[in-house]
């Protein structure tokens, strides 16, 4: 029992000390003259659920859940927002060229079809996330149109 209570002690210090490790939390400001939602002139419907379902990974817009403030789930969480935004960053749209936007545009159009986006893990602490069959469609659809018309 003596070696429980110690193994407990010196869990709870170590788990109390993480919590000065930080993590950079900070959005970059947004201009909105190359954020998606605004460069494209996004209808209401699909830009609100662009950000409900893909602003909080890709975009310079993430809120953090409080969770997220809690070592080491805030360093997962750090790293997925990190990643997401490498792979799309809505914020940074109009920077990409034509060739970028266009491979983006598939991607996100698989991911939405397959259900791999928003990811599953998210989903469970984020409701609003969770697209509908109609909904997911839209997205696709939207994407589908923009890449048929070239106007990405």
């Amino acid at each position: 029992m003596k070696t429980f209570k110690k193994i407990l002690f010196w869990s709870l210090v170590g788990f109390a000390l993480i919590q000065f490790i930080p993590t950079d939390k900070v959005n970059k400001p947004i201009n909105h003259k190359v954020n998606f939602v605004e460069a494209k002139k996004t209808p209401e419907k699909i830009a609100g659920l662009i950000k409900s379902a893909c602003y909080d990974c890709h975009s310079d817009e993430t809120v953090y859940p409080k969770y997220a403030f809690v070592a080491p789930i805030s360093w997962s969480v750090k790293s997925h927002v990190n990643e997401g935004r490498e792979h799309l960053n809505f914020s940074t749209w109009d920077t990409y060229n034509k060739d970028l936007k266009e491979s983006m545009l598939n991607s996100a159009i698989a991911t939405v079809h397959n259900k791999t986006m928003p990811m599953p893990g998210y989903i469970v602490y984020h409701k609003e996330a969770n697209l509908s069959e109609a909904e997911r469609k839209l997205l696709t659809d939207y994407f589908e149109e923009m890449l048929k018309t070239k106007t990405y």
